[in-house]
């Protein structure tokens, strides 16, 4: 339990040096290439921070734990919205940049489409749809950086003038040992504190909708934290939003493609699978409560943070005690 206690502080601290050295190599290759930073958060960074869910997904797929997969994909995006997004909101609120926000938005809500099809009417996730799913991902990223390219203006004045410009074989370094050092620290992180979970009797299915979806989460929040206090607030918020349709497409894409499964049973509630009856539409409702007000008014307010705030507390809240 003490070793297991260490080893979460070393991810942790892994995770907070990479997070700060990914945002450093990400807006310099912004500022290099002239892209928006949501555009570059939206790709760059948000793949880099989903590669623990891609891990934790495609390990628990392939070791017959359906609900692993299925359970960090959903909780991730719950995580990210309601929490990661909702911290970003609450502390920043401001305007957004509608051309850039609406593609992933798009693209996030057809993948949720797909992925209830399987979900509600299918019962399971054949492998033809993580195959589609994976297309959908190329997709995606293909259209995200013609954006970027075609649209150079786009780029934000959100310029670090306390840090000195990097080469761009640093830039790609710090891209690089960022990323592999979130991975490493997300992994301890997931790893022993799923064993700390387990030794103070939290059920299974809880763990994957809450300490391992928070656990592979955790890139994206020291990422959205560290941008804010380097004044990048767009490419945090950019970052969740690309990082949920990355988790919808690549994470349950991989997961499915090598492993088929069905949808789980967990908790029930009224009779039901909880999963479609809780889960799943609080997934799509704090995405809609953070997107469309934002693409509506075009920019994002401090009550919709603290609101998301208040749902992921109750959503969790829920998973322990009922």
């Amino acid at each position: 339990m003490i070793q297991s206690i260490l080893l979460f502080a070393v991810g942790l601290l892994l995770l907070i040096k990479g997070g700060d050295w990914f945002v450093d190599g990400a807006t310099g290759l912004a500022r290099r290439f002239h892209l928006p930073d949501i555009i570059v958060g939206a790709t760059v960074v948000s793949i880099g921070t989903t590669l623990p869910e891609v891990m934790v997904s495609a390990t628990g797929a392939m070791l017959g734990q359906g609900a692993m997969a299925y359970g960090n994909a959903i909780g991730s995006i719950i995580c990210n919205t309601a929490l990661i997004a909702a911290i970003s909101v609450a502390c920043n609120p401001g305007p957004v940049n509608v051309k850039t926000m609406k593609m992933p938005v798009i693209f996030f809500f057809s993948s949720a489409a797909l992925y209830c099809v399987a979900a509600y009417l299918l019962g399971d996730f054949p492998r033809w749809m993580g195959l589609v799913m994976l297309a959908i991902f190329v997709v995606y990223l293909v259209l995200n950086i013609r954006q970027g390219f075609k649209n150079p203006d786009d780029i934000a004045d959100e310029e670090d003038t306390d840090t000195k410009p990097h080469s761009l074989p640093m830039e790609l370094v710090l891209l690089v040992v960022g990323a592999a050092l979130i991975a490493v620290g997300a992994n301890l992180l997931v790893e022993h504190g799923t064993i700390i979970a387990q030794t103070l009797g939290v059920p299974e299915t809880v763990i994957a909708l809450t300490f391992v979806a928070l656990g592979t989460s955790l890139p994206e929040l020291v990422t959205t934290i560290t941008s804010l206090k380097k004044g990048h607030a767009s490419l945090g918020i950019g970052n969740v939003i690309g990082a949920n349709v990355f988790n919808l497409v690549l994470v349950s894409g991989v997961a499915v493609t090598l492993a088929p499964f069905e949808v789980p049973v967990g908790k029930l509630l009224m009779g039901h699978n909880a999963s479609l009856v809780l889960d799943i539409p609080v997934m799509l409702c704090v995405m809609l409560l953070l997107t469309v007000p934002a693409l509506t008014r075009k920019k994002l307010e401090r009550w919709q943070g603290i609101l998301l705030l208040c749902i992921y507390a109750a959503f969790c809240l829920f998973q322990f005690f009922v």
